[in-house]
């Protein structure tokens, strides 16, 4: 069971880590300063992805981007 727990935790966690990619990808291309401030606040971070990130699937992406690394947290941490 422990080996599911980190299995689970490391899969939403690598899920997590591409969806942040991905908006961090669009925030440098919309401004090189929205990105630089996306990497370096990250409350701009959740603005930007709530406010200003524009994509065909923004809420999956958005929702993967921030729940990812609080369910690799709490599945890790079962584990």
């Amino acid at each position: 069971m422990h080996l599911l727990f980190v299995i689970l935790g490391f899969i939403a966690g690598i899920v997590g880590t591409v969806c942040w990619v991905l908006i961090l990808i669009e925030a440098f291309k919309d401004e090189i300063w929205k990105g630089v401030v996306f990497l370096l606040c990250g409350f701009y971070g959740l603005y930007y992805a709530l406010f200003e990130f524009e994509h065909e699937n923004k809420w999956p992406i958005v929702i993967g981007a921030f729940g990812g690394g609080c369910i690799a947290a709490g599945i890790s941490r079962l584990g």
